[in-house]
């Protein structure tokens, strides 16, 4: 049997409740609430990494008291005493088997050498011998700290 619109019995419900099923399936993919039932999740994009900025290093030159009596050489860049010690070169806080005042209160000369003093050291004693002293002083004589 058919009705005023020309379908069968059944049909125009089935319609009816199917247009109802594509609205509401319309609306709720469209509704901001709802997420997308398509879209796939994605790995977050990766970040380079910010490289550390490069250690800054200041380069300070070498500079050499020497002291005659003893044959030590003191590095007032790096505190540090410059000795032989046999017959090896060594550096060291404390000079050797000398306290640092007595070291102090004996002749000194600056160095005009900026590399390891075991490079100078033959020419430094032949120029300034253990008995060296600064001109017009005597060995007993106060020199002022360098």
């Amino acid at each position: 049997m058919q009705n005023n619109l020309g379908f069968r019995d059944g049909t125009a419900t089935w319609l009816l409740v199917g247009g109802a099923v594509l609205v509401a399936t319309f609306i709720a993919a469209c509704s901001p609430n709802q997420p997308p039932q398509t879209a796939a999740a994605l790995p977050p994009a990766p970040v380079a990494a910010t490289p550390a900025p490069a250690p800054v290093s200041v380069a300070v030159a070498d500079e050499y008291v020497y002291y005659p009596q003893y044959e030590v050489y003191f590095n007032s860049s790096r505190h540090e005493y410059a000795y032989r010690e046999g017959n090896a070169w060594v550096s060291r806080p404390t000079p050797p088997q000398v306290s640092v005042n007595v070291l102090l209160g004996s002749p000194s000369v600056r160095m005009d050498f900026h590399d390891s003093p075991a490079a100078h050291h033959d020419s430094v004693v032949r120029s300034y011998p253990k008995n060296w002293a600064p001109p017009g002083r005597g060995r007993g004589d106060q020199n002022p700290r360098p």
